[in-house]
């Protein structure tokens, strides 16, 4: 995983890495074993959420703050030889889900990314590992995100774009 920005705010690291399975994407569909680049929050940037719970002002400066970060990520791509031939841009996140109805499921596709349940590569227990590791990580940087998440009960989504629509929106 690499820093491709030196800005505060931003919300982006890189990991480049091949896709364990197809994505079918509305332009079409990115093969097993392309190279991809996959984003990962870059935790101490995120806004912490205030003691009270997120509020407007958090979820508009993190908004934001996504917006740019993303922009940033398009600028950054048309620079690094090494992003030349990637095929998709994407995440594993817990923070949305496909079919939730939440603001954040809104604001990724408004963004352009397609969203799909994740599936673990080693099933059930692989995916209890992944989830205590989020679950560790959203404690350490920002424990109260996990007041409405246990972490029995995390779930876990993907969203991909390929990377020619992504260069074109970005």
């Amino acid at each position: 995983m690499f820093e491709f920005c030196d800005d505060p705010d931003c919300l982006w690291r890189l990991r480049l890495t091949r896709l364990s399975q197809p994505v079918c994407l509305p332009d079409g569909q990115v093969p097993a074993g392309a190279p991809v680049i996959e984003l990962h929050l870059w935790n101490e940037h995120v806004p912490p959420i205030p003691p009270q719970g997120p509020d407007l002002a958090w979820a508009m400066r993190s908004a934001r703050m996504l917006i740019e970060s993303t922009h940033a990520l398009g600028r950054h791509m048309r620079r690094d030889a090494r992003l030349a031939d990637v095929q998709a841009v994407g995440a594993v996140t817990m923070l949305i889900f496909p079919g939730d109805q939440s603001g954040g499921e809104k604001m990724i596709s408004r963004l352009g990314f397609s969203l799909f349940p994740h599936r673990a590569a080693l099933g059930r227990f692989g995916e209890f590992w992944e989830n205590f590791y989020t679950w560790w990580l959203m404690w350490t940087y920002n424990a109260a995100s996990l007041r409405r998440r246990q972490l029995w009960h995390l779930r876990r989504a993907e969203m991909w774009m390929s990377a020619s629509e992504f260069l074109r929106r970005y």
